[in-house]
């Protein structure tokens, strides 16, 4: 058994969702243009993952007792889109402008594949509720960590000499490749 801690920073870094698996490129590389919008972004992750991740493992619970585990991919994508659906309403009530920001990217935190991820690694390695959330908050932070260091990265990008043969999607795929080999490096931690 894994302590919450462990877990925690095997989600965060050694097992990185972006740069170890590569699921939920489509946030990492649409909004990580700007360091404010992916942090709030990646705020919205961060909460529409806890809530799937707490709401999965009831949805297990209830669905082992019934005999029914071949609603779990069902029943976890209407929780996704439930959880979804409150923090655009959320955002959009509260900060007009960050929901204009985030555009397309906000309800496409639904087919996210990361947070569908989230819940079923957490079903498949059986973690009891407290194994859940951290698993979920360290998924979610490592996320956000690595759409902070994109966004980062390409701001400074902007103000760069880059050559025309490199600029644009060419140069920001270069950078997520090298960030995926920098997080390589923690994969010793988890041994």
């Amino acid at each position: 058994m894994s302590s919450p801690l462990q877990i925690f920073i095997d989600a965060c870094l050694i097992n990185n969702f972006v740069l170890a698996y590569f699921l939920g490129l489509c946030p990492f590389l649409g909004v990580s243009t700007k360091t404010d919008t992916a942090f709030r972004m990646g705020a919205a992750v961060i909460f529409v993952m806890l809530v799937a991740s707490a709401s999965a493992y009831g949805i297990h619970l209830a669905l082992v007792y019934i005999n029914a585990p071949y609603l779990h991919l069902i029943s976890y994508i209407v929780v996704i889109a439930s959880s979804v659906q409150l923090v655009e309403m959320f955002i959009k009530k509260f900060s007009p402008a960050l929901f204009r920001t985030l555009g397309i990217f906000l309800p496409l935190i639904t087919t996210n594949c990361a947070i569908l991820g989230v819940a079923l690694f957490q079903t498949n390695r059986e973690y009891d509720f407290i194994q859940s959330l951290a698993f979920a908050s360290g998924a979610g932070i490592g996320f956000t960590l690595a759409l902070l260091m994109m966004s980062g990265i390409r701001e400074r990008l902007e103000l760069a000499d880059v050559s025309s043969v490199a600029k644009g999607a060419a140069v920001t795929l270069m950078v997520a490749g090298v960030l995926s080999m920098t997080f390589m490096g923690f994969a010793g931690m988890g041994r």
